[in-house]
């Protein structure tokens, strides 16, 4: 049984490997490349739109709500980013159902280089709105001994997010697999279908949590007021 894409080779000269996490990783962007760009060739401003352009404002639209509530004011700067995390590991999980398709997210190198995505994106973002002087305060907030305990915080929560999304992705093939050894082929069936849910929630807690560390980084702390003068 095999626990990781990583161990399917394609293809091997010395110490440089292709194998199928790159192979179908690669895959994926393009076909979400092609997709976008299929996808919002034929746009229009007026108000003969078409069924297609209507339900992709609906879910775009859909994502910005869920963005701003997340407490980030201007959820169409983070609409880029997060829109294409959420779409990435959604396609992964969607394309399961595809015959020999290996979900890149099942591999640990792939969720690892999402969560070091989000750990560039978190400082990147909370630097173009404090500035990098106050987002730097920010790690010695109360006071100077929080430092280190804010950079492990940096770095735990994105161990964290690689291996929370690597082990639920890999948890519901591997279960797959073992039922389809042992049962017949309706029960792994339904499972499967589970597991197009169980990827599509994962897709969204995965945004949501980047969201939620961008949202912190972002956020402006306000001066207190009604504190009594001295005298």
């Amino acid at each position: 049984m095999r626990l990781s894409p990583d161990e399917i080779i394609f293809w091997q000269q010395g110490v440089f490997k292709l194998n199928a996490t790159l192979v179908f990783t690669w895959a994926l962007m393009l076909v979400l490349a092609v997709g976008a760009r299929l996808i919002t060739r034929r746009l229009v401003t007026d108000h003969t739109r078409s069924r297609w352009q209507n339900l992709l404002e609906i879910v775009v639209t859909a994502i910005v709500k869920q963005i701003e509530e997340v407490g980030l004011p201007h959820p169409e700067k983070y609409l880029g980013f997060l829109g294409t995390l959420f779409l990435f590991v959604a396609t992964a999980s969607l394309c399961t159902v595809i015959p020999g398709f290996e979900p890149p997210t099942g591999s640990l190198s792939t969720t690892a280089a999402l969560a070091l995505c989000v750990l560039v994106a978190v400082p990147m973002f909370g630097i173009s709105e404090q500035g990098l002087g106050n987002y730097l305060k920010s790690y010695v907030k109360p006071t100077f001994i929080m430092l280190p305990f804010n950079i492990i915080s940096e770095i735990s929560r994105t161990l964290a997010l690689a291996v929370r999304l690597f082990g639920n992705m890999m948890s519901g093939a591997m279960i797959i697999a073992i039922l389809l050894t042992i049962t017949p082929f309706i029960f792994p069936i339904i499972m499967t279908l589970l597991g197009l849910l169980t990827g599509m929630v994962q897709a969204y807690i995965f945004s949501i949590l980047a969201a939620v560390y961008i949202a912190a980084a972002t956020r402006k702390r306000e001066p207190r007021t009604g504190a009594a003068s001295p005298t």
